[in-house]
């Protein structure tokens, strides 16, 4: 972690916030308290950021300067919210087509699914704000500076944003090698999410029972199983041949 990845102090955090810094997440020493820690805890509910009560080592680590306790580390990218992008896509006509990534924190396949989605279009990727990657340095060297051009949302849950695309029109996709229907036979010419899950777990029971289908890749081998970010590369060019087999110019 460069010097310049993170700002310390109570206060340092809090001005960092009101001056509308990007922040990853911020370390808050367990059991503290105090009247400034409550200002700054209602300050991080307002602006929705990441919380982690971690041992005071895990932020010794980080720093050994007058830390008071609280380190907030800078995100590497600016965060968009999915409430915001939804509609800004449809207003400027397009075909939307995102990401959502269900518990994959591998840095190295986030990276390169990130590298993917930009180089075929697809509007955003989503991910849940525990139990998830976050966007740091290796995860844009990963990605060969993807990540500098494609909107990453971070939300709560990905079941709830599964709920809100949903609610706005976008076919949910789950792609698991547990579905019935092989991945081509889905029509992918209309608003859609594609769902990715942790390749130790898959996706989240929650979030699958969600989803409008289910998309499975065939296997021939011994393995049962692709690679996320190999599966997610199938997909989302599957998604393309698609809309350019359909005439449609907007991927």
């Amino acid at each position: 972690m460069q010097k310049n990845d993170y700002i310390f102090g109570i206060r340092a955090v809090m001005e960092a916030i009101q001056a509308g810094k990007d922040i990853d997440k911020i370390l808050i020493k367990k059991d503290i308290h105090g009247e400034l820690i409550g200002e700054l805890l209602e300050l991080v509910k307002a602006h929705r950021i990441l919380v982690r009560r971690v041992p005071i080592q895990t932020i010794d680590r980080i720093t050994r300067k007058n830390h008071q306790g609280v380190v907030a580390v800078l995100s590497a990218v600016t965060y968009h919210r999915l409430d915001h992008l939804v509609p800004e896509l449809y207003e400027e006509g397009r075909l939307p087509f995102i990401l959502v990534l269900d518990g994959i924190t591998d840095v190295r396949n986030f990276g390169a699914i990130a590298r993917t989605a930009e180089c075929v279009g697809a509007d955003a990727i989503v991910i849940p704000e525990h139990g998830s990657v976050s966007v740091g340095g290796d995860a844009i060297k990963t990605s060969a500076g993807a990540l500098h051009h494609i909107p990453v949302c971070r939300e709560r849950s990905a079941a709830l944003a599964v709920r809100f695309l949903k609610e706005n029109g976008y076919k949910v996709v789950a792609v698991t090698e547990k579905a019935e229907i092989n991945y081509t036979q889905i029509d992918y010419t209309v608003p859609v999410a594609l769902v990715m899950g942790a390749e130790d777990v898959g996706i989240s029971p929650e979030v699958l029972k969600l989803t409008d289908e289910g998309a499975s890749i065939p296997m021939f081998g011994e393995i049962g199983s692709l690679n996320v970010s190999v599966a997610a590369g199938v997909m989302m060019y599957e998604v393309v041949r698609q809309r350019l087999l359909a005439n449609l110019e907007v991927i």
